[in-house]
Order: structure tokens, then sequence, then C-alpha cells
């Protein structure tokens, strides 16, 4: 067996082990997720996935890449690609983090769809390949914040945050400006986290992108200026 289907099969052994059959449906309920889970909280999962990732060293980019994407395509509870997104950003592969991966993300933020993958995907994965490789990767989420895709999107609003001090706050205005109209929670959510975030850095910054944008909704609006006040 190759290192990659060893470390897949080590990932599903061990969460059928800690799977929690009273614990899945509460958990499926609450994400909203048409697929399963096996019922384990992340404090476990986390434990289990910190021993396969030692164990089960991957050699090479290609062997990397094919086994997040494997473990993410032809998983059949959620929790199988909570474990293929925490595969991703394991500090052992953290020198394949470049502009090469983003079609990998891509296909992790559009197939998954929803917050509890989107938002780990941009903001750990997608957010540090922008501020390693701005010149690679700016033009990328320039065309993501007006994709017709709502999580390629709501990735080009909230990639940037954390970032602190290193916000291109240009690129976060042009993503803000660019969905400002529009009425999916998600994105509106979206907008009020990542101008709530740089106003820990910039809260100047973000009164004055607040006051001259009257057209945000009252969700972002409220959001954005939820510490400011």
């Amino acid at each position: 067996m190759d290192a990659g289907k060893a470390l897949i099969t080590a990932v599903r052994t061990g969460l059928a082990e800690l799977a929690d059959p009273v614990k899945a449906p509460e958990m499926q309920a609450y994400m909203k997720s048409a697929m399963p889970f096996r019922g384990v909280p992340k404090p476990p999962r986390g434990k289990l996935m910190k021993t396969v990732l030692a164990e089960h060293v991957l050699p090479d980019r290609v062997t990397y890449a094919e086994t997040v994407l494997a473990l993410w395509r032809q998983a059949e509870y959620r929790e199988e690609r909570y474990a293929a997104i925490d595969l991703s950003g394991h500090r052992a592969y953290r020198q394949w983090q470049d502009p090469e991966l983003l079609d990998m993300y891509d296909e992790l933020i559009v197939t998954g769809a929803w917050w509890d993958h989107v938002d780990e995907v941009a903001i750990r994965r997608v957010g540090p390949i922008l501020r390693e490789h701005r010149a690679a990767v700016t033009p990328v989420l320039r065309r993501w914040m007006t994709d017709a895709d709502r999580w390629r999107r709501r990735t080009a609003v909230i990639c940037q945050v954390s970032a602190k001090g290193e916000v291109d706050q240009k690129l976060l205005a042009d993503a803000i400006e660019a969905n400002l109209d529009d009425r999916d929670f998600f994105l509106r959510k979206g907008i009020g986290w990542a101008l709530r975030d740089h106003a820990r850095a910039e809260p100047e910054w973000v009164r004055a992108f607040v006051r001259a944008h009257p057209g945000l909704s009252p969700l972002s609006a409220r959001e954005a200026t939820k510490h400011l006040r």
C-alpha cells in the first residue's frame, strides 16, 4: 500500500473507531449537511489526525496533493473532509503552500460549498499563500470576487481575516464593493467579519469605509462596527 492510501485508510479506521452514533445525527442536523457524520467532535478528531499525520508522512508534492483530493473526493462522512483539510495544512508540507495549490483549494471551496469547509480553506490556506505570493494570487482573487459561485466570492472577501497589518486594503475594499448588493447571508456576514477583523489593526480605515458605503447591509455594518462603538 502506498503512503497516500495508507494514510487514508488510517484516517477512516480511526474515525470509525471514534464514531458516536448518538452524536452523529445531531452534528449532521446542526451543520445542515447532506453528507452524514461519524459523530466525532473536533478534539478527538484532532488528536487522531496528529497521530496519523506523524505516522504516515507523504514523500513528495504529487502524493500530498493526490492524497488530499482522494480523501476529499471519496469521503463518505463529513469528518473525512475535515481530515482532508487538516492534511492540506499540515506543517510537514508547508513548503508546498504556493499558488500551484490554488486549483486544489478551489475544488475544496466549490465542492465543499458550506462555511465549515470554505472558511478554513479561505483563511488558513488561501490567505497565507496570498501574503507570500501577492503578484500571482491577487489576480485569481479578483476573478473570484465577481464569480458566479458565492463561495469563491466569500473566499475573496474573508481570505485576509487574521492578516492583521498585512491586509491589502485595496483588495479587501474591491472584494466588498463587488458584492455590496448581494443579498446572500453568507456574503453579508463575511463582509462584516472581514471588516470587523481589520478594525483591530485599522479602526479608522474601517470607520471611514462604513461611512463611505451606506449601501452596506445592516448585518454587514453591524458586524463591521461591533467593537468600534
